[in-house]
């Protein structure tokens, strides 16, 4: 039975809140609108477009919405190329899933850009069979839309993915995909992810048979 592990990217794969939330507040307060960090996290694991629209009004043109959203990306890339955080134990991970034959994916609503950076950037990248990005969606999370295009195109059954994610919009797309739901805390606290099949506070507590048996517990 062919299994796969869908994950996240910005803090699962790459710790970029910090660029995240720099580059917003810097994008809205070159327009003159004030951004908080309370904001920033109730909008974790949305698409910029989402954020774009909740906080600035559903008047915005999708051309408006495009330059605001394409000028946040460019300085949030600014600053990983300057420094690159990738999270403890990904690239172990990566190597160890792999070798264990699982089939891998990233499922981000990020640009391509975005994932093009980390997969250039990260240690064991190469090992991605599938890359999802928010070029590939038209919904964001909590919608499962990016989850299910990615067990499609690895050609692996929802039942048999897990997904690794740090939000609580990323939990809740991976249960409605049918997944197995592993949350890895860092941006928000255990008892904010308790939706999860299981919850981690490093990626070296996953294995390829931890994953293994959480995927056919949740089957059984």
């Amino acid at each position: 039975m062919q299994l796969a592990v869908i994950f996240d990217m910005d803090g699962v794969l790459v710790d970029s809140y910090h660029a995240h939330f720099e580059s917003w507040k810097q994008a809205f307060d070159e327009i003159g609108v004030a951004y908080t960090e309370e904001t920033f996290n109730a909008d974790f694991g949305r698409t910029s477009r989402d954020i774009l629209r909740r906080t600035l009004g559903d008047g915005l043109t999708d051309a408006r919405v495009a330059e605001l959203d394409n000028r946040k990306e460019a300085i949030h890339r600014d600053i990983l190329r300057e420094s690159f955080p990738a999270m403890d134990g990904a690239a172990e991970l990566l190597e160890a899933l792999a070798a264990d034959g699982f089939r891998l994916a990233i499922g981000s609503s990020g640009p391509p850009e975005n994932v093009a950076l980390t997969v250039e950037r990260l240690a064991g990248a190469q090992h991605f069979n599938v890359m999802v990005t928010g070029a590939d969606v038209t919904l964001g999370k909590p919608d499962s839309q990016v989850f299910l295009i990615a067990a499609e195109r690895l050609g692996v059954s929802p039942a048999n993915c897990a997904v690794v994610e740090d939000a609580a919009h990323g939990i809740t797309a991976a249960k409605r995909a049918g997944m197995t739901a592993i949350a890895l805390t860092g941006t928000l606290q255990r008892t904010e992810l308790s939706a999860a099949d299981a919850v981690v506070d490093s990626l070296r507590q996953l294995s390829a048979e931890r994953i293994r048996a959480l995927i056919a517990s949740r089957g059984n």
